[in-house]
């Protein structure tokens, strides 16, 4: 049977509309917290010891002047904790190098709350797990490329 010379260009037509559509751009998950942007990242904390209160998710922009200081970072987005793997999710401004921070804040008064020598009593770690035994890390230790949507960045929490 042939196809009619009409039916071929409605065809091939088409088929050049449909390739010339732009692929359907990856969209955060549910929930992602921050001031939406085309750019984000999924943070997986483990080894939280409970599901209590919440996690805390701190974005620093790549500037060690500003990390770990009083209203130094970009944003801080909370979602509900959940015993042993606790997943989140934060918008970033571009793509870029940023640093995390995460603290279990466990009571959820919205702070991280210290003991009388000024150290943690709840939960906390860093992108790229540095070692914390003595004192806070290094910020070099802790910067995090975000190239492109999607990352995923897996964090270990530590307790005292």
């Amino acid at each position: 049977m042939a196809i009619s010379t009409t039916i071929r260009a409605a065809i091939a037509l088409s088929l050049a509309s449909a390739a010339a559509q732009p692929a359907m751009a990856e969209s955060a998950p549910a929930g992602c917290t921050g001031t939406p942007s085309p750019t984000w990242v999924t943070v997986v904390a483990e080894g939280m010891r409970n599901g209590s209160g919440n996690l805390a998710i701190t974005l620093y922009a790549d500037d060690s002047k500003k990390f770990l200081v009083r209203k130094g970072s970009l944003y801080v987005g909370r979602v509900k904790a959940s015993a042993g793997t606790t997943r989140g999710c934060i918008f970033v401004p571009k793509p870029g190098v940023y640093a995390i921070a995460l603290y279990h804040d466990e009571n959820a008064n919205g702070k991280i709350d210290r003991s009388g020598l000024g150290l943690p009593t709840e939960g906390f770690g860093f992108t790229n797990n540095p070692t914390t035994i003595m004192s806070l890390p290094a910020f070099s230790s802790v910067r995090l490329n975000i190239p492109k949507p999607g990352l995923v960045t897996r964090i270990r929490m530590k307790y005292p």
